[in-house]
């Protein structure tokens, strides 16, 4: 099982210290079975021209030390592999970590696959010369402390380089939809914060101070909107279990609203689906030990 999540006095950005905060430990909990739901792999295969983006943005080179943090099946750490990366894969579902080996054994590439929870990196300090995550740190409740464990373990001078849907895009509004069906937990701040650039410049402070950041279309490609929604509705974990929790009626709502949705972002025509998803691309560099500002 993965490492258990202590709770933090740390307010989430935008939160006002005094505010009792969320229970993150148990929103962890659910978050983890919510991932396990389904089976995000089946989506997750259709993104690996992302992580294969990424790792290209990220400047991954043979022989360096790279950590891809809430892996999935593992896209992005396929892509730094391909690059003959000393790479090791983590995520806190162990069915999708098995998918993701599965990949590599079948592409014959090496890579070390561990459990780990985004919020406590089972490494030392400074322990890898890049990070990168595609669409899976984002995720993490305490957006303070994924970040600061991204940093911790990134030595001065590597690369943090990370793949996060924006909030007008496709999935940012996905969330928005299915938060008017089911209300998040109070105090949260939403995963597509991490799409926005003044948030990742609170959590990453210094380091942002070269980043390079481009807004990048992920284009969904199904045989119609139908199709879409029972592939997501089937597998993709936050949508598998709002449905799961709703009654039949408030479940026809929800399908009928996101079918709507993503006939708003179709560009194919009726023919079939084309659904561009807007995302941040984001390559920074850990400030060196000593920088002057």
């Amino acid at each position: 099982m993965s490492q258990p999540v202590q709770p933090t006095s740390a307010p989430q950005p935008g939160r006002d210290a005094s505010t009792p905060g969320p229970d993150l430990a148990a929103i962890k909990a659910r978050q983890q079975a919510t991932w396990a739901s389904g089976d995000f792999a089946v989506v997750g295969v259709t993104l690996q021209i992302v992580g294969e983006s990424l790792a290209e943005a990220a400047d991954v080179r043979a022989g360096e030390r790279v950590l891809d943090i809430a892996a999935g099946n593992g896209n992005a750490t396929l892509a730094a592999a391909r690059r003959f990366a000393k790479v090791v894969s983590t995520d806190y579902v162990p069915a999708l970590l098995e998918k993701g080996r599965a990949r590599a054994a079948a592409e014959g590439l090496a890579v070390d696959f561990r459990e780990a929870d985004a919020e406590a990196l089972p490494f030392a300090d400074a322990s890898f010369d890049l990070a990168l995550s595609t669409f899976g740190i984002m995720f993490a409740p305490d957006h303070a402390r994924a970040a600061a464990e991204m940093r911790r373990v990134v030595r001065p001078g590597g690369r943090i380089g990370m793949a996060n849907w924006t909030p007008d895009g496709l999935i940012g509004q996905l969330f928005r939809v299915v938060s008017r069906h089911m209300a998040p937990p109070p105090g949260l701040a939403p995963p597509v914060l991490w799409g926005v650039e003044d948030h990742l410049r609170q959590l990453f402070g210094a380091d942002m101070a070269h980043a390079r950041i481009e807004r990048k279309m992920f284009k969904f490609r199904y045989a119609s909107s139908a199709h879409w929604l029972q592939v997501f509705r089937d597998y993709y974990g936050p949508l598998n279990r709002a449905f799961a929790a709703l009654d039949p009626g408030a479940g026809d709502a929800l399908a009928a609203d996101l079918l709507g949705l993503v006939e708003q972002f179709n560009t194919a025509g009726s023919g079939s689906l084309v659904a561009p998803g807007e995302y941040l691309e984001v390559v920074l560099t850990r400030e060196e030990a000593g920088t002057l500002h």
